[in-house]
């Protein structure tokens, strides 16, 4: 009788992991589609699909997979305590991101069958890396009553209860900013805005727009007190958050703009002085995704 009611207790178990793993799973979808329909619907993100550079394209593919996985450890569809269960919640949210994609682009008739491959690949692919990313953000930003109910009959059963929230360490930290950093640029790197902003802008505009980059990176986490957003203890100074968090995020904000730009093709045959320009430009809204990213994931 005793081993009826575990094998029973064992079967419940199993099941409610499944559904809770079908439902991460929807949130991954729709995190797709939530994050990934305004890169979807922009011309510039189609045509870079069939012009860039193919290693290029291969290269940021390949990239975006460690990140996947880090952030499936983080915030996968379900808590994982494996890097083999990350890797399947990355696995899966790469997949949702190419199926999305397509699909999405298939019923606006941005692609057709009778394109070529390689276009046909390249625009999936493309807008394959955002899709999969926002499938990733699906459980963090999408989370619902349901996280917190079963956290609340782990620690009735007497075991540890998990919370829905994610600790991170420094490194992790800074990961977050550069995912956050990465996903805000690839909404408006392709477009041909920032190298017009960048021909516009003077030596004083650039340093105005590195100043206000900089506070408003510190104010997001740490001034504004957002939801989220981390409070600095009274005896700890100002300043030690802001050269331990705020002025590394902007670096890594402003090297993931440079990467990002270097992808699209947009650093090419440009003098060095015009590249900075184009990769300050864009470090405005990437160092906004990666102050916001704590805040989001």
């Amino acid at each position: 009788m005793a081993q009826s009611a575990g094998i029973s207790r064992d079967d419940d178990s199993s099941e409610r992991e499944f559904w809770r793993f079908l439902l991460g799973l929807g949130r991954g979808a729709a995190g797709a589609m939530l994050f990934g329909i305004p890169m979807l619907m922009t011309m510039e993100l189609w045509e870079l699909g069939f012009s860039i550079d193919r290693f290029r394209l291969l290269l940021m593919l390949v990239v975006n997979i460690p990140i996947l996985i880090l952030l499936a450890d983080l915030i996968g569809f379900e808590r994982t305590t494996t890097w083999k269960q990350a890797l399947r919640d990355a696995t899966i949210a790469y997949g949702l991101g190419i199926a999305i994609s397509a699909a999405i682009m298939i019923m606006l008739g941005i692609i057709k069958w009778d394109m070529p491959w390689s276009e046909l690949l390249g625009k999936t692919a493309i807008q394959a890396i955002p899709a999969s990313i926002g499938a990733m953000l699906g459980r963090s930003q999408l989370g619902g009553q349901d996280d917190d109910d079963d956290d609340e009959e782990t620690s009735d059963d007497g075991g540890d209860a998990v919370p829905d929230q994610i600790s991170t360490r420094y490194s992790q930290e800074l990961f977050l900013m550069a995912v956050g950093a990465l996903f805000l640029n690839l909404n408006v790197a392709p477009t041909e805005e920032i190298i017009l902003i960048s021909y516009k802008m003077t030596t004083w505009h650039a340093l105005a727009v590195i100043v206000v980059s900089i506070a408003i990176m510190h104010a997001f986490v740490y001034a504004v007190a957002f939801k989220g957003s981390h409070a600095i203890p009274e005896s700890i100074p100002w300043w030690h958050a802001f050269l331990r968090f705020t002025l590394p995020g902007y670096v890594i904000a402003m090297a993931i703009s440079v990467y990002v730009l270097w992808t699209f093709g947009r650093l090419d045959d440009t003098a060095f002085t015009q590249m900075l320009m184009s990769a300050i430009v864009l470090s405005f809204p990437g160092a906004i995704g990666a102050a916001a990213a704590r805040l989001i994931l």
